[in-house]
């Protein structure tokens, strides 16, 4: 019996954990950012013979190529969204620490 096809407004699988499957799913301008980093983390871990930086920095870039696949433009989103937070210290999106602390407190039970 065949597999059902995935609904037409399935999510897209995430990318392969590899360089080329990562690249492939990035626009040109966020696939310069990739390949700059991409760089950077080899030059290092030439120097090093380590290879832990290669590995984080494919699992990094697999989950903001997904994202990109979901809902383009958001690696430049959330760069700018971060430049907000980091200039202004308050992110607008977050909810005030007593909300959070009283959704807690309700499932938890008290």
């Amino acid at each position: 019996m065949a597999a059902p096809h995935p609904a037409s407004n399935a999510s897209p699988a995430p990318p392969p954990a590899d360089a080329a499957g990562i690249r492939a799913c990035l626009t040109p301008r966020v696939a310069a950012e990739f390949d700059a980093e991409w760089g950077h983390v080899l030059d290092r871990a030439k120097q090093s013979h380590d290879l832990t930086e290669v590995f984080e920095l494919l699992h990094k870039w697999r989950h903001l190529a997904h994202a990109e696949q979901v809902a383009p433009g958001s690696y430049f989103r959330l760069l700018a969204k971060s430049e907000q937070i980091t200039s202004t210290g308050q992110n607008p999106d977050a909810a005030p620490l007593e909300d959070m602390q009283a959704v807690i407190r309700q499932r938890l039970g008290r």
